[in-house]
């Protein structure tokens, strides 16, 4: 089969890429998925999420490395395997983070990619619920809404980020420069009763147009090189060895473990990484699968009275009263992001602007490896350092593309990133106890009050926390020699390849990462059109 441009991946990226160049019926488009089609029930319902992170067929099944930093624990690592990606079984936070980052991508040599000039593809993708104003932007293909059910456990925590000093801010993403530490309602990609999936939004309205293909089930196994061009990708489709040939170029959108480890695969990366696994070297470029980035996130619960919680609300009766409010209204615990309310607050004296992202739920869970709610009353708060320094890698293991890769995220390898965690479990500590939810609380249960040191603290966090779903920065961009891709997201060296998604970014974003990713492709569908026309 062949076409002009070869997608490989269609997670967040990878659906606004195949939906933006297919708008002209002319260019040719092909989109490789490892997984299926995003049928399951669970994908659709915003609360189902909770049953996908552990999917045996709509995820991956990887888990990050022993040697991660967390004591020895090989921590589940969820990345969606279906139509959608990652996009299709998370938790439905919409943020689009700091403009901060996006001005230090810029000074990091990155042409283009400051606040300013990043700004207008956030709003190119928004279809906001509510008015257009000069935040949000109507009209585009991605489904954008706000919390409108606030349980009352919820608006004390608002209440008690404001009696700490925390700045109310009616839209998370309004946010200007050098914005202190602030507290809000979180917005989700959500559209009515349904998940605002990349396939939803951008996948589903060009699955029809006859210049576009869609293979699933697709494992892809290597790039076909002559010489420095990538002319296709090499891939396996029941037991069936198969091509897909790219006139014009080949685009690399399988995520931040995903599009290293291809690259590895077809020789391109560390000579000294491929010559251990037996791949032939066709291009050197060491950066490949490092400077790995994720957000590491450490929980603080407490048993609470006196207030409704969603342990309750998600059992019996209750939960029955549940099904019917959303089967009638579209409202109700089945239409909860991952969280309802978020704050981010400056822990460090040295930091120039919040460090930290909290985030808030009105319900907590049990004891145990699963993620189930707990059968008694509670509330959580979810603590993660907003701009991590410590640095990882994705390596491949061997040259068959069935085995995972090394994922080692390299946790609180740094002192500041260590000293970071141990303050936000303390703020986390002292929001529970600021009087609008203290009235609440009869007690901390997790890590519980006889932690305190900070040996203590920082122990619990690598023996409890986990992985926030925001793999990042693998081929990063930049105009050095450990980068990979340059600010057009060209990938150095070769011609006709790009890689688009969440590993470009140099740093990771302060927050949530599915809305910058999905700007990622909506600047990068930009850059192919543009190039396109000049060629």
């Amino acid at each position: 089969m062949q076409a002009d441009y070869v997608i490989v991946g269609a997670g967040s990226a990878g659906c606004v890429l195949a939906n933006r160049l297919t708008e002209d019926p002319d260019t040719r488009v092909i989109l490789l998925e490892a997984g299926g089609k995003d049928w399951n029930p669970y994908i659709h319902i915003p609360a189902g999420y909770i049953k996908l992170l552990d999917h045996p067929t709509l995820t991956w099944g990887f888990k990050a490395d022993k040697k991660s930093g967390l004591n020895g624990r090989e921590i589940p690592y969820p990345r969606g395997r279906v139509l959608g990606g990652s996009s299709s079984i998370n938790g439905l936070i919409y943020v689009r983070s700091q403009p901060e980052d996006y001005d230090h991508w810029s000074q990091l040599g990155n042409r283009g990619w400051g606040a300013k000039d990043v700004f207008p593809y956030f709003r190119k993708a928004e279809n906001w619920d509510g008015p257009a104003d000069d935040v949000h932007a109507k009209g585009g293909p991605l489904f954008t809404s706000l919390t409108r059910d606030q349980p009352e456990l919820c608006k004390a925590a608002v209440e008690a980020g404001q009696e700490m000093g925390w700045e109310y801010r009616e839209d998370l993403n309004d946010l200007p420069h050098r914005l202190g530490d602030h507290i809000g309602w979180v917005q989700q990609t959500r559209g009515g009763r349904f998940r605002a999936s990349a396939a939803r939004s951008y996948l589903r309205p060009a699955m029809n147009r006859p210049n576009f293909k869609v293979v699933t089930n697709a494992m892809a196994h290597r790039l076909i090189l002559d010489g420095k061009r990538a002319v296709g990708i090499e891939f396996s489709r029941g037991g069936v060895m198969q091509r897909a040939d790219a006139a014009a170029e080949v685009i690399v959108s399988a995520g931040a473990i995903g599009s290293p480890h291809i690259l590895q695969l077809s020789g391109i990366g560390d000579p000294d990484h491929l010559g251990r696994i037996g791949v032939d070297v066709q291009h050197e470029l060491r950066g490949v699968g490092k400077n790995f980035q994720d957000h590491f996130i450490v929980r603080v619960q407490a048993d609470v009275k006196d207030i409704a919680t969603l342990n309750e609300r998600s059992r019996g009766i209750r939960f029955a009263g549940e099904l019917m409010k959303y089967a009638l209204q579209g409202r109700g615990l089945l239409t909860y992001a991952a969280s309802l309310v978020a704050a981010s607050v400056k822990v460090l004296p040295e930091s120039a602007t919040p460090d930290v992202q909290a985030l808030f739920s009105s319900g907590s869970f049990a004891p145990g490896p699963k993620r189930q709610l707990d059968t008694k009353p509670g509330m959580t708060a979810g603590v993660w350092q907003m701009r991590p320094e410590s640095r990882g890698y994705v390596e491949a293991r061997s040259p068959n593309p069935c085995e995972q890769p090394t994922i080692n995220p390299n946790y609180l390898a740094e002192e500041r990133d260590r000293r970071t965690v141990i303050a936000s479990i303390r703020l986390a500590r002292d929001w529970f106890n600021s009087p609008a939810l203290k009235r609440y609380v009869i007690a901390e249960n997790v890590p519980g009050a006889d932690v305190q040191s900070d040996d203590e603290l920082l122990h619990y966090a690598r023996q409890y926390g986990t992985t926030v779903f925001h793999a990042t920065c693998s081929c990063r961009m930049g105009p050095d020699s450990m980068s990979v891709v340059d600010d057009r997201l060209r990938v150095h060296g070769m011609e006709g390849l790009r890689v688009i998604d969440a590993s470009v970014m140099p740093a990771v974003t302060s927050t949530n990462t599915n809305a910058p990713t999905i700007m990622i492709a909506e600047k990068g569908a930009a850059m192919l059109k543009e190039d396109a026309r000049s060629r």
